[in-house]
């Protein structure tokens, strides 16, 4: 139906542009030299005419007469050169032009197109996306694969250190405090495949005690390593950090990019989107999400989505310049800051945390009947996410809005 269409609309097009020089060429073109050609001639006759009635003199004649012969010869001359100019041809040429461009762009299509690519439903692609998803490398494969790191110039009295500390937790590679800073300093080498070995050993002596921020160190190491993909061992592992904190919030980006990678941006908005609406603004996962959600959502099937502005919070001269105000300018600027955020919920919406800190900060600056009037909104507004309404009520139960 796609070629039908594009056919169709090309053919009309062409026709449209084709349709006045075919119909030059199939009528007998009437310049307007030879229309003042027979004008003039008629003219001469009535002199004549004038002439044998009397009604001009035989003087009055000549004089007519040479002018209208000036005329005559002038369009006569006119006629000669649009007889040889070929309307025919140009209409001919027009005509060639127009047939090289459209010979071009089919040829152009063939080479850089996909002619013989069928369409792509919404199930094929998806069937696609997990097929890419269940094909994808393994950890040893993705780092043989992956581009020799670049090793930044570093004093020859640190790349010692380095050694020295190499040699020490090959010494006692159970000491988590060393495979910890061994792992750090092997990043800043640039070593991503050696830092992710030490991080590797110190998750497996954590056993069960491992935090979810030392898992999620891992798998993104695991990333670093094998060029940027996420492979099936570093999901795993992803997936025991999320497990033991859903709300990490560099697990839940690797998490994004992993449905990204697998052409799931359907997936990938929901989770991104969350994270650029909870902030805060200079976390480093927020940059590249605040890049890239416009055609995330274009691809997830929200064209309408407006990322949120966040608002800036006070910078260190606004807070250096708040201990110098007496408490009424001080309490007048927590004020400021606070109907900042209860505009900005109120425009854009926001996620329960920033309810939450709406509703302790009105009890805090005392207008705890406002607080109340924004935990009975929230109810409403969270009542279809028991999760985000329990984080709203902790703050409104702190508060003593609710019990």
């Amino acid at each position: 139906m796609f070629w039908i269409i594009c056919a169709a609309l090309t053919g009309a097009v062409g026709l449209a542009i084709m349709a006045p020089l075919l119909r030059g060429r199939g009528q007998v073109a009437q310049p307007a030299a030879a229309f003042d050609l027979r004008v003039y001639r008629d003219q001469l006759q009535e002199v004549e005419r004038d002439l044998e009635r009397g009604v001009i003199a035989p003087e009055d004649a000549a004089r007519l007469r040479t002018e209208i012969g000036r005329k005559v010869l002038d369009a006569d001359r006119r006629l000669s050169q649009a007889a040889s100019g070929g309307a025919g041809g140009r209409g001919l040429l027009a005509l060639a032009i127009l047939a090289v461009l459209f010979a071009g762009a089919v040829a152009l299509y063939l080479r850089e197109g996909q002619p013989g690519r069928g369409d792509l439903p919404i199930m094929q692609r998806i069937a696609e996306s997990q097929r890419v998803y269940e094909n994808r490398p393994s950890q040893a494969e993705a780092e043989a694969r992956a581009p020799a790191p670049v090793v930044p110039d570093v004093p020859e009295d640190f790349a010692s250190l380095i050694d020295q500390l190499r040699e020490a937790v090959a010494r006692n590679p159970d000491d988590p405090q060393g495979l910890a800073l061994l792992a750090t300093n092997e990043i800043r080498l640039g070593n991503f495949a050696a830092a992710r070995q030490a991080q590797q050993r110190l998750v497996e002596l954590r056993g069960d005690q491992v935090t979810a921020a030392e898992l999620v160190r891992l798998s993104a190491l695991m990333i670093e390593a094998a060029g940027g993909v996420i492979t099936p061992e570093a999901e795993a592992v992803l997936t025991r950090a999320l497990q033991a904190d859903p709300h990490d919030p560099q697990g839940r980006y690797l998490l994004g990019m992993l449905q990204l990678q697998n052409d799931r941006p359907d997936r990938a908005f929901p989770i991104w989107r969350r994270l650029l609406e909870e902030g805060p603004e200079d976390a480093p996962w927020i940059a590249p999400i605040r890049a890239a959600i416009a055609d995330l959502a274009w691809l997830a099937g929200q064209p309408d989505y407006v990322p949120p502005t966040l608002l800036p919070g006070p910078d260190a001269e606004a807070m250096a310049a708040a201990e110098d105000m007496s408490p009424e300018d001080r309490q007048q600027m927590i004020a400021g800051m606070v109907s900042q955020l209860e505009a900005r919920l109120a425009q854009q919406g926001g996620t329960p945390e920033e309810w939450a800190q709406l509703i302790s900060s009105l009890v805090v600056i005392g207008n705890a009947d406002h607080a109340r009037d924004i935990w009975t909104e929230a109810q409403t507004r969270f009542a279809a996410q028991p999760e985000a309404l329990e984080i709203v009520r902790q703050a409104a139960v702190q508060s003593g809005l609710a019990e």
